[in-house]
């Protein structure tokens, strides 16, 4: 599969965004842009091709041109798109994205995005900047579900599950069947992913809110074990003392340095 390098270090620069309406006078466009890279969200069947190589396009497909490089069109009646053209800074970690990709239950997603991103440039460039780069974090995730084996998209499934249920009752079993996979495959995926087991980062998690909680805010004791899903104040007492190094009053007090803080 044919891949391109692309930062998110840094927030893209939104230089132009709009509907592309194509194949009308024509049924082939062909044009590069020296600077800027470009992304399409498509409506419409037909192909591109890209430094040689030829993609299906299909409805809710999304791809990524780098700059420098032609790309070719090729239409099968009028075609309509969601387009963007962007200066993305070449700095921090690269990411390997496909140049198209089946946004699949994304694509509606990064579509409300991109015309959101639309309707602020006029008046609102900062925020169209914003959209913009969730979108782009979107489609590179999207990359990671193709990984082998699926392993990015269950496992960030399940994380994005535990984040959003933290103060609820979880299980490794009904996880798994959010993220799509079965018990024993998310556990191996897991410690594959993490080189920890889905329990543990569950308790981590938990830990993490509750250090920060007890610290940073003046929400009682019982409310934050209640938060972080461990509402016996014996057994969140007893966490914090196994994970945080003390009682969560001796925590609130700040008599502990956090999981964060350098040693003293």
């Amino acid at each position: 599969m044919e891949r391109v390098s692309l930062s998110l270090a840094e927030p893209p620069g939104v230089v132009n965004i709009g509907v592309g309406v194509h194949g009308v006078s024509g049924l082939r466009d062909v044009f590069r842009l020296p600077d800027l890279w470009q992304l399409h969200l498509y409506g419409y069947t037909g192909h591109l091709t890209v430094g040689g190589r030829r993609h299906v396009i299909g409805p809710g497909r999304v791809s990524l041109i780098p700059p420098g490089t032609e790309a070719t069109f090729d239409y099968r009646g009028r075609s309509e798109h969601l387009y963007a053209h962007l200066q993305v800074a070449d700095a921090g970690e690269c990411h390997r994205v496909p140049v198209m990709q089946d946004a699949g239950t994304e694509a509606p997603v990064v579509s409300g995005l991109l015309r959101r991103a639309l309707a602020a440039k006029p008046g609102a460039p900062a925020q169209a900047t914003a959209e913009m780069w969730t979108v782009l974090w979107r489609v590179v995730r999207l990359a990671g579900r193709e990984r082998p084996g699926g392993a990015h998209g269950a496992v960030a499934s399940a994380m994005a599950h535990i984040e959003a249920n933290l103060a609820a009752p979880l299980t490794v079993p009904e996880i798994a069947r959010r993220s799509g996979v079965s018990h024993s495959h998310l556990t191996r995926l897991f410690r594959a992913e993490t080189g920890s087991t889905v329990a543990a980062y569950i308790r981590n998690r938990r830990l993490d809110h509750a250090d920060h909680l007890l610290r940073e805010s003046t929400m009682s004791i019982q409310a934050i074990a209640c938060s972080v899903g461990i509402s016996d104040l014996q057994a969140f007492n007893k966490a914090c003392h196994r994970e945080l190094g003390g009682s969560p009053r001796a925590i609130r007090g700040g008599t502990l340095p956090g999981r964060s803080d350098p040693p003293r």
